[in-house]
């Protein structure tokens, strides 16, 4: 993967978006649905795209929120609709016909009493909340984001009465129904005038800022007098934590509270594109040089992707964490200083997250829960309290209240950016401190993700792969222990192949937008053995597949 010659560094007048042009393009340019890239598509994180390539327009939001109208009233799913956004140029016009066809289908639409943005965990508490008594008529909520893709981008993405991203079964009905709308010109969807100054109203930021005391310790991290830096990277998050520092008396700073839809603050990330990556040491690049100097301005800086489902960590010792190396810190803490957790709550972990989890996990003498990638796959846990904690090596995670019930089952940008102040607090140890004694304690490995160029036939061989085609025995001078093609937590199919021995892992997934593969490894011995696992996966890969 090559990296940009201006990664991390300012975006110019010529690296930002034409947001005139882009919103002309949402409302003037019609899909055609006869081209497989313009139909609607759901992927782990709802239907994405952008106006500019006639992916994400007006025809699309509205054909997709005529189906979920149709899709939640076949679930019998009858009560209001919480719907949010995020701060993407495209977010509120997608906003805006979406609460128009839902309110031509007679929907409860909620939307935010102070006209603000709204974060994806925002909207998910708001539905675990009013479906916490089991009402005869459940919430459901959709979040317009495209999280932290580029500015040109749009998203829709809907969650169901769990407050969960919604389930494949769920998504590929949405989609087929919206394409049936786009192909017959949008007849059968019903749209009105929405008038928002007589919508159902909530407190999106009031409700969700007074329960965080009950998922984190607030006290210890006030009374501490941890210093904490918090990006909002321009996003949805940027008016909650100014909230969360008065509500609680943090000493919080929000380091830039600017709020822009071509988001001309962020440096450019690896690929010379501007994208709100929270965990990618490009876009974090300003708040990291300002950690770096010396006395550093925080012990604990922040940062969040555009709808804040997303979180990175930066300290003053050890500069931007790895997602997957902070996940495992955070499971370390959460399990020891949680008593009011089931006894029996799990870990819940995505089947391409670091094998250092499961060395935490075993050690906790806790059950791990694999799963395969998305993470709708930990909503069912997090309900049941079967898992405590459900987190994604793509820095999105969740868990449980301190009294073992569910706070949020989408992903917890702010919860998780905060949990880092109360390690902090609590311990009088930074993350990056207590990850250093993980790696004294269970081995450093190393971590890498590359693309690999595949034909689409190769892809969709790939993505139904049978374990039994594996012949291969060893990977990296190694017996191989396990090869999976199904999730051992949950037993459903991963979509691809990982290949596990004592001492490293790979795993290979379909891209869904590119002709390649992607292919996720870890050695506990070092770079060299890493590069080494890389590169024998593609032969492991090419044999399976006959190719």
């Amino acid at each position: 993967m090559s990296v940009h010659e201006r990664a991390g560094t300012p975006a110019r007048p010529e690296d930002l978006v034409d947001v005139a042009a882009l919103l002309a393009a949402y409302r003037d340019t019609r899909p055609d649905p006869s081209v497989d890239v313009q139909r609607v598509a759901f992927g782990t994180s709802g239907h994405r795209g952008s106006a500019l390539t006639a992916t994400f327009n007006d025809d699309h939001i509205a054909a997709t929120s005529q189906a979920i109208v149709e899709y939640r009233a076949a679930q019998g799913t009858d009560g209001p609709l919480f719907l949010g956004r995020d701060s993407h140029a495209l977010s509120e016009p997608a906003w805006r016909t979406a609460a128009e066809v839902f309110a031509a289908n007679d929907v409860d639409v909620v939307i935010d009493s102070r006209d603000g943005l709204t974060p994806t965990p925002a909207i998910s508490h708001a539905i675990l909340v009013a479906n916490a008594t089991g009402p005869a008529h459940p919430a459901d909520g959709v979040v317009v984001t495209p999280s932290h893709n580029p500015p040109a981008d749009g998203g829709f993405k809907y969650n169901p009465p769990d407050g969960g991203p919604a389930g494949t079964e769920a998504t590929s009905w949405i989609a087929n129904r919206a394409n049936e709308l786009l192909e017959a010109g949008l007849q059968g969807v019903r749209r009105r005038g929405f008038d928002a100054a007589a919508a159902h109203r909530y407190d999106y930021l009031g409700e969700y800022v007074a329960q965080f005391d009950q998922v984190l310790d607030m006290a210890a991290i006030r009374d501490a007098g941890v210093t904490i830096g918090a990006d909002p990277l321009g996003g949805a998050s940027v008016d909650y934590w100014g909230a969360i520092a008065e509500r609680y008396g943090l000493d919080l700073t929000v380091v830039n509270p600017d709020v822009d839809p071509a988001f001309g603050f962020m440096p450019l990330d690896w690929d010379g594109k501007i994208r709100m990556d929270c965990s990618s040491p490009h876009a974090m690049a300003l708040l990291r040089e300002r950690m770096s100097t010396v006395p550093a301005p925080f012990r604990i800086a922040t940062g969040n992707d555009a709808d804040a489902d997303r979180h990175g960590i930066v300290t003053a010792d050890g500069g931007l964490m790895n997602p997957n190396h902070y996940l495992a810190v955070a499971i370390g803490y959460l399990y020891a200083h949680r008593p009011g957790w089931p006894a029996t709550a799990g870990i819940g972990k995505t089947a391409v997250s670091s094998s250092m989890i499961d060395r935490v996990a075993a050690d906790l003498g806790r059950t791990l829960v694999e799963v395969p990638v998305g993470f709708k796959w930990f909503v069912p846990g997090l309900r049941s309290g079967e898992i405590g904690f459900g987190g994604e090596e793509s820095a999105g995670a969740s868990f449980l209240r301190r009294d073992g019930s569910p706070w949020s089952t989408d992903k917890d940008g702010l919860l998780l950016a905060l949990l880092a102040s109360e390690i902090t607090a609590v311990t009088g140890r930074t993350p990056s401190e207590h990850y250093r004694d993980l790696t004294g304690r269970f081995g450093e490995p190393a971590y890498a993700r590359t693309d690999v160029a595949c034909s689409r036939e190769d892809k969709a061989a790939l993505s139904k792969l049978d374990a039994s085609a594996v012949t291969a025995t060893e990977l990296a001078g190694d017996p191989i222990t396990a090869k999976l093609t199904r999730a051992p937590g949950n037993d459903a199919p991963i979509g691809g192949l990982k290949v596990v021995t004592e001492a490293g892992w790979f795993a290979a997934r379909p891209s869904g937008t590119e002709d390649v593969y992607k292919v996720y490894a870890e050695s506990f011995r070092g770079a060299d053995h890493l590069t080494l696992i890389q590169s024998q996966a593609r032969d492991v890969v090419a044999a399976a597949l006959g190719s």
